[in-house]
């Protein structure tokens, strides 16, 4: 796609990540989470993990889904899942955002978005009439064994915890 600015021309090639299939091995992972510690996939090893992307703390949209998250934290504890929230934002901008929602699970930072791209969760999108790419709203269930159960992409932040709620039958 080309677009015009300030008369030059910029071809923008668009980046797309493969989506992840149920019996897939979860791609691994480490990344630094709000108080700037390392968090692994592999210290949820042996649990079953919900492990969610989102494009930009403290926006309306994700900080919805966020919430809706915290209010069935301990709801999807019982039910023995972990929640990892996974975005670009540096872990500072986590951080205020868990501070100011009183968020009661770990967001991690992904400022490359090597762990989006891993999970198939980054992608062109379109926000009013602006195309770009960037993180995609999306969702995985890793299980005990380390292999993907369940996953959502084109996630509705409204509503989602729900849905998925009634998908994994808690």
């Amino acid at each position: 796609m080309k677009r015009n600015y300030r008369n030059t021309k910029v071809e923008i090639v668009a980046e797309h990540s493969a989506p992840l299939a149920v019996g897939q091995q979860a791609p691994a992972f480490s990344l630094r989470n709000t108080e700037s510690e390392v968090v692994s996939l592999s210290d949820y090893a042996g649990k079953n993990v919900i492990v969610y992307f989102y494009p930009k703390a403290a926006t309306p949209g994700c900080t919805t889904e966020a919430c809706d998250f915290r209010d069935n934290l301990n709801s999807l504890h019982a039910a023995g899942y972990s929640v990892l929230g996974i975005s670009p934002d540096e872990p500072e901008a986590n951080s205020q955002f868990a501070s100011d929602e009183s968020l009661n699970f770990p967001l991690l930072s992904d400022p490359d978005n090597a762990v989006a791209k891993a999970y198939g969760s980054f992608g062109e999108k379109t926000f009013g009439d602006k195309t770009f790419v960037g993180t995609l709203r999306s969702t995985a269930v890793v299980d005990p064994e380390g292999k993907i159960s369940h996953v959502e992409y084109s996630v509705d932040a409204k509503g989602h915890v729900a849905r998925l709620r009634d998908e994994l039958g808690i």
